[in-house]
């Protein structure tokens, strides 16, 4: 009896260790084999695949499929007869759980299995084979025994990529769309403006737009990896890129103004299906069309009707004309939300429950007034970038598809953050919107990425990522997991851990450079503005109001330090030098994790050269503050004559810093604007549409360097007993 319950003991101590060896293996593999995007289910085995990943050559398909397009280390794999020389075995065979896009992948001691329920789960299925092959080699580890079940929590999950400002080369664009595939993004909403050469209306393209055919090709690249891209023409307003040509500036709501379009004029439409058609040629795979419809407000030329009534109007005229081309029409909802006076609440995530409540039922009226003449063939888009969590948002979704229209929403990776995105890259509003398109069963979400301010596209790149990762998977990880999770395939297994976080470190920084060498009130965006500069703007980036400014460098350009007046300069700018102080920190550190990475060498070296000059960008405003600084608190004419020779100095830098991260960024992108491009009038301050060359990059920059010229007086010798002369 004792023996046997000895031996009892002993098998249930041995379970136990079996159980939690189990348990730390698997803990182990997680951490091994980290997939972007999550997968839905995944379990390992003991044990692993016995041949090497090298020999991995040959699949074979019992119900005679094609293998999809292949990246990386299942490149080289090709299809054979036989299926006893074959290491894989592939095959389309829908089953009862599988859905669009979904697979199942498994991996045995002998033998790897995928099968989809159609050619996009195939495809899927040899990526997310190809990331374990990856972290298999990368740690010279053998492929685990494993299982995997996959499908997508949301099935439409585009980006946007937006080139009304700049355009990429166009290899750039083939590359992106193989970067973009890996992730499982299945389509791309491309804001086209100019840079399409329109045959039916070519006054509109610009000089360097690709032609029909070259998008065409693009496209078709595109839907060969499972994306399908659609065009945003811009519709009612943001219509610049149109009405600022002489020959459509009849077809203006307001004829001061290349805003918008008059709704009542039959030539606006004639206008814009000319634009719509070329557009479809271009971009003949998708199945939408994204007509704009932002921020505006018309008049009809005095005619006496609401601005609502007139956003219907042109609302159902152009969304009939795009389901006569079979393409879906999606429409940015803002404006009748705002004209209903129902946008304070979607932007104001205090409001308690009850105070949305009471202004929904004060106003919900304005919009069921006009119900009947809403649409039911397009897709209303709810964007909000900022605020994603707050009812009022949820009251506007829910209003929409309750009352029968189709409704999809639209977060950002970008907005308006100048030099690169910010606030982690808005990890967290991706997150939220991911989850409540999920929860809402909504059948697609946006992730916009806007060209106003144009940050470099290699900066996009997390928030991407992001997105690909909570649009498919959901909130299965955290934000903290996710990032360790981007830092593991985006730049290598060896830097997963927090000591190479540099991104979320730049973030504070990069913001303080942003106006750092302009007056408080003011924005460097505002400075090229030419007769008025911003003072205030409401939550959509909306003017509010301006004012007349005469020499911005003056005016906005911060002061220079005065000989007269010594440490007055040092004393008006102690908050900003304070700051600078503790920003620097951070820069340091970001600049020593970037060397780390370019020692070691990375999967993403240009990714990080785009970083490197974002870095160095802002370091030298940084030692330009500084030296300021330096020459407000010398003591002695010694002191002052030296730094005043170190500013010239740094201001001779200036053309190295900027010639390096020009030669940096045009690897990819094209910098410069045709000479005989015309700039409109730039509404919303689009930096990137202020100058025809690369200088709207360095406004600030280059107004201080030529501000510092003017003030000082430089002299080849200083008597002694004299003093450097000022202005």
């Amino acid at each position: 009896m004792l023996l046997q319950f000895r031996f009892s003991i002993v098998l249930i101590i041995g379970c136990q260790l079996f159980f939690l060896s189990c348990l730390n293996n698997q803990s182990k593999q997680e951490d091994q084999y980290i997939l972007i995007p999550s997968v839905l289910e995944k379990d390992f085995k003991e044990g692993h695949y016995k041949k090497e990943i090298k020999k991995i050559k040959y699949a074979y398909s019992p119900t005679n499929d094609s293998l999809p397009i292949l990246y990386g280390l299942t490149q080289h794999i090709k299809i054979i007869d036989n299926p006893k020389d074959a290491q894989i075995e592939f095959a389309i065979e829908p089953e009862e759980k599988f859905i669009e896009e979904s697979y199942s992948l498994q991996i045995n001691e002998d033998k790897i299995i995928i099968k989809s329920n159609d050619s996009a789960g195939l495809f899927y299925g040899f990526l997310t084979l190809n990331q374990l092959m990856e972290d298999a080699t990368n740690q010279n580890l053998q492929l685990p025994k494993m299982k995997i079940y996959d499908k997508p929590k949301i099935a439409f999950r585009p980006i946007q990529i937006d080139v009304k400002h700049h355009l990429e080369k166009k290899s750039y664009y083939y590359n992106l769309i193989d970067e973009l595939a890996q992730l499982k993004i299945n389509g791309i909403i491309l804001e086209i403006e100019d840079k399409l050469k329109y045959k039916r209306r070519p006054e509109v393209a610009s000089s360097d737009a690709l032609a029909i055919e070259e998008w065409r090709e693009i496209s078709k690249y595109a839907l060969a990896r499972n994306i399908e891209i659609s065009p945003l023409v811009q519709g009612l307003g943001h219509a610049s890129f149109v009405l600022k040509h002489k020959k459509n500036k009849p077809l203006r709501d307001d004829p001061n103004s290349d805003w918008a379009f008059n709704p009542l004029d039959p030539k606006t439409y004639e206008l814009q299906f000319d634009l719509y058609l070329d557009a479809i040629e271009a971009f003949p795979h998708g199945k939408y069309l994204h007509i704009g419809g932002d921020e505006v407000q018309t008049s009809g030329r005095g005619s006496g009707k609401s601005p609502l009534e007139l956003n219907l109007i042109w609302l159902n005229k152009v969304t009939s004309f795009a389901s006569k081309q079979n393409r879906i029409p999606i429409f940015w909802d803002d404006m009748p939300l705002k004209q209903a006076n129902l946008m304070g609440p979607i932007y104001n995530n205090k409001m308690s429950k009850s105070e949305v409540d009471s202004i929904w039922m004060a106003n919900e009226p304005n919009l069921n007034r006009f119900i009947e003449q809403f649409p039911k063939n397009c897709v209303y888009m709810r964007w909000n970038y900022h605020m994603a969590e707050s009812y009022g948002n949820a009251k506007a979704m829910d209003w929409f598809s309750s009352n029968g229209f189709k409704v999809m929403g639209a977060t950002a990776g970008q907005t308006r953050w100048t030099l690169m995105p910010q606030r982690e890259s808005n990890i967290d509003q991706i997150r939220i919107f991911a989850d409540q398109s999920i929860k809402r069963n909504y059948n697609g979400l946006l992730l916009t990425l806007w060209d106003d301010d144009s940050p470099h596209f290699e900066l996009y790149k997390r928030g991407i990522h992001a997105f690909a990762e909570f649009s498919w998977a959901g909130l299965s990880r955290t934000k903290e997991e996710f990032k360790k999770a981007y830092r593991h395939r985006k730049f290598g297994n060896s830097f997963q851990s927090d000591e190479y976080s540099f991104i979320d470190l730049l973030d504070e920084p990069v913001g303080l450079w942003t106006n750092l060498l302009v007056e408080e009130g003011t924005h460097r965006n505002s400075l090229n503005q030419g007769d008025v500069t911003k003072i205030n703007e409401d939550v959509t980036g909306v003017l509010l109001n301006a004012v007349p400014i005469k020499d911005p460098i003056e005016e906005y350009i911060i002061d220079l330090p005065d000989f007269d007046n010594k440490g007055d300069w040092s004393k008006k700018y102690a908050n900003r030098l304070t700051e600078l102080k503790f920003q620097k920190k951070k820069l340091e550190k970001v600049k020593n994790i970037l060397d780390n990475f370019q020692k070691v060498g990375t999967n993403s070296d240009y990714n990080l050269m785009i970083y490197k000059q974002v870095s160095n960008l802002v370091d030298y405003n940084f030692k330009l503050m500084e030296k300021l600084n330096n020459f407000d608190t010398a003591k002695t004419i010694d002191e002052e004559t030296d730094h005043l020779e170190a500013l010239y100095k740094i201001k001779n830098e200036f053309e190295l810093v900027r010639k390096e991260f020009e030669e940096v960024y045009s690897q990819t992108r094209v910098l410069n604007k045709p000479e005989d491009y015309i700039l409109d009038q730039d509404h919303h301050r689009h930096p990137a549409n202020q100058t025809i060359n690369f200088d709207w990059q360095f406004t600030s920059e280059i107004m201080l360097l030529k501000k510092i010229e003017r003030h000082f007086k430089p002299k080849n010798y200083l008597m002694e007993g004299t003093k450097p002369i000022i202005k």
